[in-house]
């Protein structure tokens, strides 16, 4: 069985490489081993860099519902965004957080469940304790 690639890079979201930004433990953009997205040395640079981005979303961009937020994270041009957004409402709901939002993601357990959503999703699973998640969410919040 293979490692999905966001795991085998550290980089659980999947976000995509670009050279203006520097992130926490971002490691050397190499083309030969990851042409596309980025590779962190450790998980949790690479989840602190997920709930970095989504705070931007809510920050600049103004974005608070799930289908905002995932319509951005996964365009409809690459992803199925609508059963993304599904997957996303349904794991708030279940933690009692709001399907559809608005969503104040200055609240580690609202950003905590879309990062671990995001994770699943992109992953389809992923393999880190829960404390080490929280770690870079609160990494991020800081």
């Amino acid at each position: 069985m293979s490692i999905p690639r966001g795991i085998r890079n550290n980089n659980p979201g999947n976000i995509d490489y670009n050279p203006k930004t520097k992130w926490v433990g971002q490691l050397p953009h190499d083309p030969a081993i990851e042409p596309r997205f980025c590779r962190f040395d450790r998980p949790e640079n690479g989840i602190r860099a997920l709930a970095k981005t989504l705070l931007t979303y809510s920050r600049k961009h103004g974005l608070n519902t799930a289908a905002a937020i995932i319509g951005r994270w996964a365009p409809a041009s690459e992803n199925n965004t609508a059963a993304y957004v599904r997957s996303v409402e349904s794991a708030l709901w279940a933690k009692g957080l709001g399907r559809s939002g608005p969503l104040d993601l200055q609240t580690p357990a609202i950003l905590g469940c879309l990062v671990r959503s995001i994770m699943r999703h992109e992953n389809g699973g992923y393999p880190y304790e829960e404390s080490l998640v929280d770690d870079g969410v609160q990494r991020a919040l800081a």
